[in-house]
């Protein structure tokens, strides 16, 4: 069972006496199953980015395909931020940014899409270890997402696991035909410090409604 979001935000450890890590993911899963994760990925979900720190990520879309239901519901969602991406460019730069959230102990991450005929979209979301499952993605406007995370084939997965309505301690979980469908996060390592991160929005009903995936490499921290 996951530790309390207040508790968990503390967990630090000295791995191999090198650095201080961040512990708050490899807490989600299994021993065995985080073993099984390459060491570079391992080491990226093991950083911390308190201290006003930030790591950045940067690459390039390579696949983004939406059905027509999908570029609907993506439209649609600018109400509440954008949280999907709306445009269809691929090769095209990618930026992202991971910071830590303070105030609720998880951390915010941004991601810059450009595109070729406009300005480049930015998404804002935030992590956050606790409810349901023991990490929720918050997407602005009390929506919020439960995540089951698991690992298969080297590859660690987010998967959704329930949408939410939360403001502060009320909490309403939406039926299944008011979400856009089942959600999957991907992150694959490609070696020589590269990874594959992968987004598919599927419905159970009006099939796949966006597929993304973009190849990063990082580039390390900034104040």
């Amino acid at each position: 069972m996951a530790a309390e979001p207040r508790k968990i935000a503390e967990l630090v450890a000295h791995e191999g006496g090198a650095s201080v890590h961040d512990l708050r993911f490899r807490n989600l899963l299994p021993a065995d199953e985080w073993a099984a994760l390459p060491a570079a990925t391992r080491a990226r979900f093991s950083k911390r980015v308190t201290d006003g720190k930030a790591v950045v990520y940067i690459g390039r879309l390579t696949e983004m395909t939406m059905n027509r239901t999908g570029r609907i519901l993506a439209h649609a969602l600018r109400i509440i931020g954008a949280p999907l991406p709306v445009c269809e460019d691929i090769n095209v730069p990618s930026v992202v940014s991971v910071t830590e959230d303070v105030a609720n102990g998880g951390q915010v991450w941004t991601r810059l899409y450009a595109n070729n005929t406009r300005f480049p979209q930015v998404i804002h979301s935030a992590k956050r270890f606790g409810g349901p499952t023991g990490l929720e993605e918050y997407v602005g406007c009390g929506i919020a997402m439960a995540l089951n995370v698991r690992v298969a084939d080297e590859t660690l997965y987010f998967e959704s696991a329930g949408y939410y309505l939360k403001f502060g301690k009320w909490r309403l979980r939406l039926p299944q035909f008011m979400t856009p469908g089942d959600l999957q996060v991907t992150h694959a390592d490609k070696g020589n410090g590269t990874f594959e991160f992968g987004l598919l929005l599927r419905h159970r009903v009006l099939g796949t409604l966006l597929r993304q995936v973009g190849c990063y490499r990082e580039e390390g921290y900034v104040h």
